[in-house]
Formats: structure tokens, C-alpha cells, sequence
């Protein structure tokens, strides 16, 4: 008998992520509503688990808003589950729906802001709410943007979040591993930067800077960046409306007088105009994501 090679061994592990894929293209047939509906019950299922990420979650909460009662942080914790599994669900119609389904689904707000002044580079300043994809797939039908990403570990994954960024749009992705430079050219070649930046991703080229009142370790490359392309900042949210009704994708007016010369006011900016943002959908953030985890030197962890 033949004996299972390497490759044989991959594709049978890989086996259940295609079937997960087929179960996907199965849902984007489905009505919003309905996939609406699906994830509300699924993210409910996982929320009453006693697993990590909720403890994540609830941490955050309450290091966030120590204002709110414990019953009001419960709720968000809850409903930001919710928001996230049906966020996954409805990544089935960006991958599969057509593009007239994907413009119904994303309406775009101010897209008369989208470029700024029109004279210079475009950095979309984008925190992390649960329709962050929504966002820059909505943006890529009118744009050729670039963005930076990490590789999934998951290949069927990895090439399933590539297909969904690229379809509408030569969408220009740099694998962060290669570095800044590609994304430099691409901006001063007229493609804005989707950017990301409010994950915790340590002490590299990070200043400690408020959130929520938290010491939180901030990637300092918005400023640095905007300075060496000459970039204008608008800044893009994407908020997730109920009912199975889809995305509103707003685009902000673009920031005045960014970067300074003081790195860590301008990363205190970023921070606290993330905040009100926040505030204002506090059950569609990422809560689920270790947001403080790096400490100043001396400080204990905050999730244990």
C-alpha cells in the first residue's frame, strides 16, 4: 500500500477548511436578514463560553469604562460577540455576492472626502471595528488603495482573505514582513494606505500613549509615515447597522496640521480621536484582542 506523502498529509489536514469554505459559499446565498439572524445566535452560543477571548474582552471593558456598571459591560461584551460572528458570516457575500449585492450591503458615506485634497498621498486611518474588511473592500470599488497584511497560517485562509481584499480592485497588498518601502512608492504613486493602527504589536517603533486613560503600546507609524510621504490622514469607520441591514462606511474629514514635531502628541491624537469613535459603537470595537497587553517596564500583565 501507498504510503501518505507530505503533500497527501497537508491536503488532509486542510480538509476542513475547505469544507468550511463550502459551507460559506452556501451562506452568501442566503438573505442578510437570515445571516443576520445566524450570527447573532452563534455569537451568543460562544459569549456564554468560559473561554480566553471573553476574558480578554471583559478585561478590556472594564479597564475601559470603569464608569459603567458591570451590568452595561456584560451587555457590550455580549453584543460585540454577536457583531463578530455575523461580521464573519457576511465576509461569504464580500467573497461570492455580486458587486451591485457588495455596493447595497456597504453604502458609502462622504465619498467626497475619500481622496482629501486631491494633491497629495491618502493614509485611511481605520481602527479596528468588526467591519474593518467591509470598509476596505467598499473603499477598493472606487480606489486602488494598498494595505499591508500578515499571513494567515491557515492557507486556505490565507488565500481566502487575499481573494476577498483583491477581488474588486488591483488592490495592492504588502506583506508586513517586506517592509515600508513597497508602501511608500505605492502612496507616492497615488494609491492611498487602508491602515490599521491600533493593535498591539509590542515595543518595536511603539510609544506608550493613553487609551481610555490605559498606557497602551502604539505603533508610532502614522506620523512617521505621514512625514515622509506627505500624506494627509482621512481617517475611515465602518459601522455595522442592525437588523441584517448592512454597513454604513463614513468617510471622515481629513486632519489638520498632522503629523507635528512631537511623535507622541501625534500618537496621543490618533488614540484619543479612536476613542470617541469608540464611544460612540463601544459593542463594535475589538475588544476580543489583547489591546494592553505590552506593559511599561516594571508593570504587571493586565489579563491574568
Amino acid at each position: 500500500m501507498k504510503s501518505t506523502g507530505p503533500s497527501g498529509l497537508l491536503q488532509l489536514r486542510l480538509l476542513p477548511s475547505w469544507l468550511g469554505m463550502g459551507v460559506f459559499w452556501l451562506l452568501h446565498w442566503l438573505p442578510l436578514p437570515v445571516l443576520a439572524g445566524i450570527g447573532n445566535l452563534l455569537g451568543s452560543l460562544v459569549a456564554a463560553l468560559p473561554i480566553k477571548r471573553r476574558r480578554v474582552a471583559e478585561t478590556n471593558l472594564r479597564l475601559c469604562f470603569p464608569e459603567q456598571s458591570d451590568a452595561v459591560r456584560a451587555r457590550w461584551m455580549r453584543a460585540n460577540f454577536r457583531a463578530s460572528a455575523r461580521a464573519a458570516l457576511e465576509h461569504s457575500v464580500l467573497s461570492w455576492g455580486s458587486a451591485s449585492r457588495v455596493r447595497r450591503m456597504l453604502r458609502l458615506e462622504h465619498p467626497e472626502r475619500m481622496l482629501g485634497d486631491g494633491r497629495r498621498p491618502v493614509i485611511w486611518l481605520a481602527p479596528h471595528f468588526v467591519g474593518l474588511d467591509m470598509g476596505g473592500v467598499r473603499l477598493s470599488m472606487e480606489v486602488t488603495g494598498t494595505s499591508m497584511y500578515v499571513r494567515a497560517l491557515n492557507p486556505v485562509m490565507d488565500k481566502y482573505m487575499l481573494h476577498i481584499r483583491r477581488r474588486f480592485s488591483k488592490t495592492i497588498l504588502v506583506a508586513r514582513h517586506t517592509g515600508i518601502k513597497p508602501v511608500i512608492r505605492a502612496m507616492k504613486a497615488g494609491h492611498p494606505l487602508y491602515y490599521l493602527p491600533d493593535q498591539d504589536q509590542g515595543r518595536s517603533e511603539a510609544v506608550f500613549a493613553p487609551f481610555f486613560g490605559v498606557a497602551a503600546a502604539t505603533v508610532s507609524a502614522l506620523p512617521r509615515l505621514a512625514r515622509v510621504t506627505n500624506a494627509q490622514i482621512v481617517p475611515v469607520t465602518t459601522r455595522q447597522l442592525p437588523g441584517g441591514r448592512g454597513y454604513v462606511v463614513t468617510c471622515h474629514p481629513a486632519w489638520e496640521n498632522y503629523p507635528t514635531d512631537d511623535l507622541e502628541a501625534d500618537v496621543a491624537r490618533m488614540n484619543h480621536w479612536i476613542e470617541d469613535r469608540v464611544r460612540e459603537m463601544p459593542e463594535q470595537y475589538l475588544w476580543l484582542h489583547r489591546r494592553f497587553k505590552t506593559r511599561p517596564p516594571g508593570e504587571p500583565s493586565l489579563y491574568t
